[in-house]
């Protein structure tokens, strides 16, 4: 069951998405954990925002998003469909025009080479749209 939402204001989304990872003392904690680091090595200049109770990562737009359910941590890219992927990390979303996500289960190994690159590409899918009025 989704958590109810919560008053955010004038909390920092940093402060938020520490919270909601603390929230999560097992696998999943550590998942969202270790994907927002790679999202940050990813992109040094990612924005950390905090939209539908959630983790929201931007670069000229949203980048991905981090949900955490009961049986995985879903990494939702926001124009993942417009992604090549070469190592095959999309699972979840994949019939979908735009979105394309990936669903992190407990004892799932992380990619962390394929996943950087996918940040990375979707940062620079982004780029190119702003460089076209686009975004």
């Amino acid at each position: 069951m989704k958590k109810p939402l919560k008053s955010t204001a004038g909390i920092p989304a940093a402060q938020l998405i520490d919270e909601n990872i603390a929230e999560y003392p097992d696998w999943r904690g550590d998942t969202l954990a270790t994907l927002r680091r790679l999202i940050k090595e990813a992109d040094p200049e990612m924005v950390e925002e905090w939209k539908w109770n959630i983790p929201v990562w931007s670069h000229d737009g949203i980048i991905c998003t981090g949900e955490t359910y009961k049986a995985a941590v879903k990494t939702t890219f926001a124009k993942g469909a417009s992604l090549a992927d070469a190592e095959g990390l999309f699972n979840s979303s994949l019939e979908g025009a735009t979105r394309r996500a990936i669903d992190f289960r407990e004892g799932d190994a992380i990619n962390e080479a394929a996943f950087k690159a996918l940040v990375r590409a979707a940062v620079d899918l982004n780029a190119s749209k702003l460089k076209k009025g686009k975004a």
